[in-house]
């Protein structure tokens, strides 16, 4: 019986996918290029209504236990339940805005631009369709994380036609909200 050779890419960890990658792009130049070819390619794949569905998931999926768990009195003091669900909230955007802020930091405008927008439709979305007993304590908290989103976007946006991308998009798509921010464009374009 012969034993079949296993493929051992297919057993490689994702740490150590890596260190052989960065090992390659050290050793060649022309694999440096193509890696950072592909990798491209890759993160230029952004599709904002997906980018929302998981911003959406991401927040209806946070369990009103675990905020009774954490709030309240604990040994360490009384926590507000609704201090301790902006921060619930918060903590599960994070993970979005670090990639968002891979966009910015890697000069993808267009990618940044369209993740943002899907960070705002996804936590929109919440604010409107989530009927989950944390949004019951997380009243203000989409808004607030909302116009959070966007100043954090904007601070890192120079590009003018960006900027009224977003504005014509939030117009359209959550104009209830368009007036919370309103302002915020009006900074950015003074013919306005």
């Amino acid at each position: 019986m012969v034993k079949e050779k296993t493929n051992i890419l297919g057993e490689i960890g994702a740490g150590d996918a890596f260190e052989i990658l960065m090992t390659l792009a050290k050793e060649d130049k022309h694999i440096r290029k193509r890696i950072e070819q592909i990798a491209k390619e890759r993160l230029s794949r952004v599709d904002l209504e997906d980018v929302a569905s998981d911003v959406y998931l991401a927040l209806n999926d946070i369990e009103v236990e675990d905020l009774w768990q954490q709030s309240g009195s604990t040994r360490y003091g009384y926590v507000e339940p609704t201090e301790r669900a902006y921060e619930m909230f918060g903590e599960e955007l994070e993970p979005f805005m670090e990639e968002l802020k891979k966009y910015q930091k890697l000069s993808m405008n267009k990618e940044a631009k369209t993740y943002c927008m899907g960070i705002l439709k996804g936590i929109y979305q919440f604010e409107k369709e989530s009927t989950t007993e944390f949004a019951d304590w997380a009243v203000d908290d989409p808004k607030e994380y909302f116009e959070s989103v966007l100043d954090k976007w904007g601070k890192e946006t120079k590009d003018q036609k960006d900027m009224t991308d977003i504005e014509d998009f939030i117009k359209k798509n959550m104009p209830d909200w368009y007036k919370r921010v309103s302002k915020k464009f009006e900074k950015s374009n003074p013919s306005t």
